[in-house]
């Protein structure tokens, strides 16, 4: 399972730090970070989500009030938002 997030679109509501400790907030920029992802495309950035970790990450997208993170099963299909 992967999850990818548009940083762009992201408007710094914080509620996916909240939901998953890969998140962490950057006061500065007024945005989130995922940790341990690498960029994909510009301010677009993609990690594997850990087994332990997919609830987390499924609750961190569905708080996203933009849908800035999206959630992939292990098949590359999108499955939230």
């Amino acid at each position: 399972m992967e999850v990818e997030f548009d940083r762009d679109t992201c408007i710094g509501m914080f509620q996916c730090v909240v939901e998953w400790d890969a998140f962490e907030r950057d006061e500065d920029a007024g945005k989130a970070v995922l940790e341990d992802s690498e960029e994909v495309d510009e301010d677009v950035f993609r990690r594997e989500i850990p087994e332990d970790a997919e609830l987390d990450a499924k609750f961190a997208a569905r708080t996203c009030p933009v849908d800035a993170i999206v959630v992939y099963d292990d098949d590359g299909e999108q499955i939230i938002p």
